[in-house]
């Protein structure tokens, strides 16, 4: 059987594995807070190693295969549904405890570029954390996920099209 060239995607996944395995030590992924790819990743790294390509179905596979590997550590939180019993959450405090946060954006959902601020309706407010930009859907008043990411960012991931971008809260 002739030897046919390994497809783009999943050279790009054996890739990211290859990195994951040599840059990260157990230490640190004891330490990580994050469970997914798509929460350690900036929005570029996700679409530069073409893992937006994938569908939900096989990102939630290939998570579970790193998570299961040791690769990716799992999050105490990620089960929980309850809202952060602390009103500081997300400014930098130096306590170690970090909570995803759940709410919903205040108004129409269209994107966002460069410095973009996300209002929420629970009064906190959170500014786009890094460059780039998205337009695509329009929600009205979606749900969003504030998850910690490693090194004391956050990650915003809006429910209904999972678009996701680099955050800081300001409010």
């Amino acid at each position: 059987m002739p030897c046919q060239p390994m497809p783009m995607a999943l050279r790009a996944i054996r890739s990211l594995l290859l990195v994951c395995a040599v840059a990260v030590s157990p230490a640190v992924l004891a330490q990580a807070q994050t469970s997914t790819l798509e929460e350690r990743m900036s929005e570029s790294q996700f679409k530069s190693f073409g893992l937006d390509k994938l569908t939900a179905e096989e990102l939630q596979g290939l998570n579970a295969w790193l998570q299961g590997r040791g690769v990716l550590g799992a999050t105490a939180n990620a089960a929980s549904s309850e809202p952060p019993r602390d009103e500081r959450q997300g400014f930098r405090t130096g306590k170690g405890d970090r909570d995803e946060v759940k709410a919903n954006l205040i108004g129409t959902f269209t994107g966002w570029s460069g410095k973009t601020v996300f209002k929420l309706d629970n009064g906190q407010e959170w500014q786009q954390a890094e460059a780039g930009a998205y337009s695509g859907q329009r929600f009205e008043s979606p749900e969003v996920t504030i998850k910690p990411k490693a090194m004391g960012s956050w990650l915003l991931v809006v429910e209904p099209c999972r678009c996701r971008v680099a955050v800081t809260r300001i409010k």
